[in-house]
């Protein structure tokens, strides 16, 4: 399964806010055996996160859009993608219920913050999602994300990121299978084995450079476990075993 992640916040392009949501997210995928292809990070630009969703649902298997869901004016995510699909934005009821329920159990909660700051939803808002969306819904998100065909809407938030992920976590995988082996040969002494792994097997293969005391590490990823197996005991007869330096 070939998936392409896209990352939206002009915040993340400032510098202002780390981007945890990608790392986290590739390293989910690769676990479930899916296979990372593209990565982006774009401004809350409704024109380009269109463009962008449209050409990629196209090209991978799925695509997975986090960021830009809320109720303030650079929040375009959805209605990008709903343009993406050439679809309108629609209020489920269900949906729109629940977002309402929340609001009140949160004003009951919160009777002085919500006095205080004189909070004025617009249910309707809150709730549009493109047309015949699936809805992802989570107690720990207030805006609600969505699946449109194979396209994923999570929100920008880590924490409500990864409630959401976790509630359509099964419904990503694949074959791909990784091995690694620590190296204490440098990373510019690596070239003859990396060429020579992928001269020899069908895989794909990528080098860690030492950081911080941490030994370097060769990693052999592909789609047949005996391919990568063979793979890695080849380079490990070829690099330099840390614990011997």
């Amino acid at each position: 399964m070939d998936v392409a992640l896209v990352t939206v916040g002009d915040e993340l392009l400032s510098g202002d806010t780390e981007n945890t949501n990608a790392t986290w997210l590739a390293r989910q995928l690769t676990e479930r055996g899916a296979t990372v292809t593209r990565m982006l990070t774009i401004p809350d630009d409704r024109a380009l996160i269109a463009r962008w969703v449209r050409e990629w649902a196209d090209a991978f298997d799925a695509v997975i859009v986090t960021g830009g869901l809320g109720d303030t004016p650079d929040d375009v995510t959805l209605e990008a993608v709903a343009d993406a699909f050439d679809r309108e934005m629609d209020v489920q009821e269900a949906v729109r219920e629940r977002v309402a329920e929340k609001a009140r159990r949160y004003r009951e909660r919160n009777p002085e913050r919500y006095e205080q700051h004189d909070f004025d939803l617009d249910y309707e808002e809150t709730a549009a999602l493109p047309a015949d969306a699936r809805p992802l819904q989570t107690e720990a998100s207030f805006n609600p994300g969505c699946v449109v065909e194979n396209v994923y809407v999570f929100p920008g938030f880590p924490e409500e990121l990864r409630v959401m992920f976790d509630a359509v976590a099964d419904e990503f995988g694949g074959d791909a299978v990784s091995a690694s082996v620590e190296t204490a040969t440098p990373e510019g002494a690596l070239r003859d084995v990396l060429d020579g792994v992928r001269g020899r097997f069908d895989v794909a293969i990528g080098s860690y450079p030492a950081r911080r005391g941490t030994p370097g590490r060769v990693k052999v990823t592909g789609t047949d476990p005996e391919e990568v197996e063979r793979a890695i005991a080849w380079v490990d007869e070829r690099v330099d075993d840390p614990e011997r330096q």
